[in-house]
């Protein structure tokens, strides 16, 4: 690993030409342990490759090319080659209906071909689409002449090699990708190849992660957390990324941090859960930094990994359109609960909600967000553009406040607010109240659906059986009448998105068909 002062001699705009900097710099480096296929990516490796995928993209697509890939060494290098071939990938989503995704994707982004795996597709059940490529054909059927001319290539003068893979132009797009859909429709993020650097050099600075190794990479990069901290922030930094492709398998990633000791781990809640529980006092041990993500991390998972592994979770923020970490706790400064400090050149204003001004220190509005991750806007949606951006600053459609000293608070959703009785209520809360008067192993949610009466009504849905006129007595102490949940539903498993957050869309039209039946 360079230091950050050599690292920072060598900076570039553009997300290949870091990595190539990197796979120069260090050519018998390891860039990707690829856990699920049992083997190793040298950074020379990666750059003879990501060289021969660039030159078989061009002559595939033009513009843009989706990428339905796990994450892995295979997906990784798709990735690289699409932008040295002067191609935007288009990051699918197969966890949440890969068929139905690819669909929308072509149709919202205008590109015909998908490289993929056949793996991957029996595992989703997904059916081969015209256009697809396999990645493990290209691979496979490669000559003489193409491995030759990718050598010949990565040999020619930095400046060269830098002219052949990419425009050198940091507002040029660097990727497409899709918002969670876990509430409505997903919308689609085009992020600037200077958008997502941004976003590593101040993560990577307040983070201070310029001298460590490796990390632990297992978030999907069809996610924004996965693409921009688990894919380009290693390769950008020279790191080693330790790959593997299934994040719900607890079990087997628990010993792959044993056995292969990365130093910084970056997850959900959820993920993390997981692999702490299937971990014993020791396994941890290579670990420096843990940094939770994409939902709120609660305090039993802190103190869980503070007694089992004397670790303390760092927690940020962040969202697919700004790239995406907005804030993070800082090293040695760590306020639990809170999701952190501004990252550098990012700015925070929270807004009051009837009047539009800035409110005071302590005060719930919206969080609006400025800074150099922000995106330009929603691709060909202008109005949905237009209502999130105003003079430069994204309304991320989440409430919290910002204490004295500087520190910002999530409070939840706007979306996910109900007005009951004319009162605002907010879901986050009824369910944060029952997961505290609940065991640890039961998870629980809290859903609106349409009430004759009220307008709405609060649907508590829990994943094991429970006595529920215990839980609403025991809530009636803590929330107000209108807040307390008017029936409960038991889903054995709530459905997720690939971050391993809850996708509520789903979950809520799950509830909605319980409830008519009823």
């Amino acid at each position: 690993m360079v230091p950050r002062s050599a690292y920072l001699r060598y900076y570039d705009s553009m997300l290949q030409h870091r990595f190539i900097d990197s796979a120069l710099r260090n050519p018998d480096k390891i860039a990707f342990v690829d856990r699920s296929l049992g083997r190793n990516v040298s950074y020379s490796q990666a750059l003879l490759a990501s060289l021969i995928l660039a030159r078989r993209f061009k002559k595939l697509e033009r513009g843009r090319i989706g990428v339905m890939l796990p994450t892995s060494s295979a997906g990784g290098l798709a990735v690289i080659a699409a932008l040295m071939a002067d191609r935007t990938p288009v990051m699918l989503n197969y966890s949440t209906g890969a068929e139905k995704n690819c669909l929308y994707a072509q149709e919202q982004c205008d590109f015909r071909v998908i490289v993929t795996a056949k793996a991957l597709l029996e595992k989703t059940g997904c059916k081969q689409m015209p256009n697809m490529v396999f990645i493990e054909d290209i691979l496979g059927a490669l000559g003489t002449f193409e491995k030759t001319l990718a050598f010949v290539k990565s040999k020619l003068p930095v400046s060269l090699l830098k002219r052949a893979t990419g425009k050198s132009n940091p507002d040029s797009p660097a990727v497409i990708l899709f918002t969670s859909g876990s509430e409505k429709e997903p919308k689609v993020v085009q992020l600037t190849q200077h958008n997502i650097l941004s976003n590593i050099d101040s993560f990577s600075q307040m983070m201070d992660i310029y001298e460590m190794d490796n990390l632990l990479a297992v978030l999907p990069y069809f996610h924004v957390f996965g693409l921009t901290i688990n894919l380009w922030t290693p390769l950008c930094l020279g790191m080693t990324s330790i790959t593997y492709a299934n994040p719900l398998e607890f079990k087997t990633i628990a010993k792959i941090i044993r056995e292969d000791k990365p130093e910084l781990l970056v997850g959900t809640p959820l993920f993390l859960e997981g692999y702490v529980k299937q971990s014993e006092p020791g396994d941890f041990a290579s670990i420096k930094l843990a940094v939770s993500g994409a939902d709120r991390c609660p305090d039993h998972l802190r103190a869980l990994y503070k007694e089992k592994h004397d670790i303390e979770i760092i927690e940020g923020y962040g969202t697919t359109e700004t790239s995406p970490v907005i804030s993070a706790n800082p090293r040695g400064a760590n306020k639990p609960g809170s999701i952190g400090t501004p990252i550098p050149g990012t700015k925070i204003r929270i807004e009051n909600l009837d009047s539009g001004e800035d409110c005071p220190a302590g005060e719930t509005g919206k969080i609006l967000v400025k800074g150099d991750g922000v995106m330009q806007g929603y691709l060909n949606d202008l109005e949905e553009s237009s209502l999130r951006l105003k003079s430069g600053w994204y309304d991320t459609g989440d409430l919290g406040y910002l204490d004295e000293d500087g520190y910002l608070w999530h409070k939840g959703r706007l979306k996910r607010f109900v007005k009951i009785g004319g009162e605002m209520v907010s879901l986050v809360m009824v369910e944060e109240t029952m997961n505290d008067l609940t065991p640890i192993e039961i998870e629980c949610c809290a859903v609106e659906l349409p009430d004759a009466k009220r307008g709405s009504k609060i649907v508590g849905v829990t994943n094991t059986e429970i006595d529920k006129q215990d839980l609403n007595k025991r809530l009636s102490k803590t929330l107000p009448n209108l807040a307390l949940p008017k029936k409960y539903v038991h889903v054995p498993e709530f459905p997720r998105m690939g971050s391993g957050k809850t996708d509520f869309r789903t979950l809520t039209e799950i509830v909605r068909e319980m409830d008519e039946k009823d």
